[in-house]
């Protein structure tokens, strides 16, 4: 039983190895390769504050690989205070 869930367990990994060489990634993909939570991921899209994909016939987030790794090393504030900040600013925007 310990053995199939090592197996199971290399499995995933495997499969996270083979999604990060992807050129473009969709929000699973995303979390996995950078270890955000999907709901960290769609509150960035939402206020615009990650680089994506701006089809507007294609309803799911895409993200390219290298525009990520650029944004990353750049040292984004992710904190959820940030966010916080950063989505009532949208609000009070919103309201003029």
């Amino acid at each position: 039983m310990e053995e199939n869930k090592k197996i199971e367990d290399l499995l995933m990994d495997i499969k996270g190895l083979l999604g990060t060489n992807k050129k473009v990634m969709n929000v699973e993909d995303l979390a996995q390769y950078t270890g955000l939570s999907k709901s960290k991921i769609y509150k960035l899209t939402h206020l615009r504050l990650i680089p994506m994909g701006n089809n507007p016939n294609i309803r799911q987030k895409f993200f390219d690989k290298e525009k990520i790794d650029a944004w990353l090393l750049g040292e984004p504030d992710l904190s959820d205070a940030f966010l916080e900040d950063q989505f009532n600013k949208g609000l009070i925007k919103n309201r003029k």
